[in-house]
């Protein structure tokens, strides 16, 4: 799941940037203005990458449930704790970093329960895309750099669009979906609540992705992919059914996007 590595592991020291100091890793906990970063992912690297070049943050946290890296300093943000060690302070913004999708909607779930409110989450914008105006961006958002968003998309909460990917108009993201690098959504595209498009993935116009459902890398999808199945190939087909929990589906999502600029 490209779990972080230790600065140690790196044999080079922590890395320090505009915006991110070293107040987490002298040990003060979580700041007014500090970036928690909820798990010692791949992702949460990538994630501090984009902040250092936005200068948002004093200092960064990272909150893991894996004791074995309690601790640990990892490209300048200090392991302070479980993922409970976030959820009672008032102050820091916080983004998830799990990269798998269905983790995701259950981090948030087990955050919500904890008392983390939706005012705390952080919205993590390569300071290089352009967001246009008609697109909106949800709280808990990340679009790594090259990601596109043409005209008229909506991302609603904790989504992720990982580097190149391109989503063309009126394209709409349920919460806490991951679309993979390089991935071409055309215009119309729905992708649900918890679904997964891979790397390179295509998927045609108007085309439905399915809540909780995995389009492999590299696939090309012509027709709507079902709640919880995995489809892959070119083009797409299924691989197995049933694999995760499907939504009901008369589930709602509530708590739409909020507008992000590019700023």
């Amino acid at each position: 799941m490209g779990d972080a590595t230790p600065d140690s592991e790196y044999g080079g020291s922590p890395i320090l940037c505009n915006g991110i100091g070293t107040t987490a890793m002298e040990g003060a906990g979580i700041g007014m203005g500090s970036l928690v970063l909820v798990g010692a992912t791949g992702l949460a690297r990538e994630v501090l990458a984009v902040e250092c070049a936005n200068g948002r943050y004093d200092d960064a946290v990272i909150v893991d449930d894996r004791r074995t890296l309690w601790g640990a300093v990892i490209h300048g943000a200090k392991v302070i704790g479980p993922l409970a060690a976030a959820a009672p302070a008032t102050r820091g913004d916080l983004v998830l970093c799990a990269e798998d999708a269905v983790e995701r909607r259950e981090t948030a779930e087990r955050l919500f329960a904890l008392g983390v409110t939706p005012d705390r989450w952080a919205t993590v914008v390569h300071p290089a895309i352009d967001v246009p105006p008609t697109c909106t961006v949800g709280a808990g958002s990340i679009l790594l750099a090259g990601a596109v968003l043409t005209a008229d998309v909506q991302l609603h909460r904790h989504v992720v669009v990982m580097a190149n990917a391109v989503l063309a108009h009126d394209v709409l993201v349920w919460d806490n979906a991951v679309i993979g690098a390089g991935a071409a959504l055309a215009g119309a595209v729905r992708v649900g609540e918890a679904a997964t498009v891979g790397m390179n993935a295509s998927v045609r116009i108007g085309v439905h992705v399915g809540a909780e459902s995995t389009l492999g890398m590299g696939s090309v999808l012509l027709e709507d992919l079902p709640i919880g199945e995995t489809w892959a190939g070119v083009p797409a087909a299924p691989l197995r059914r049933g694999a995760r929990r499907p939504l009901p589906l008369n589930r709602t999502v509530r708590l739409p996007a909020t507008r992000a600029s590019a700023s």
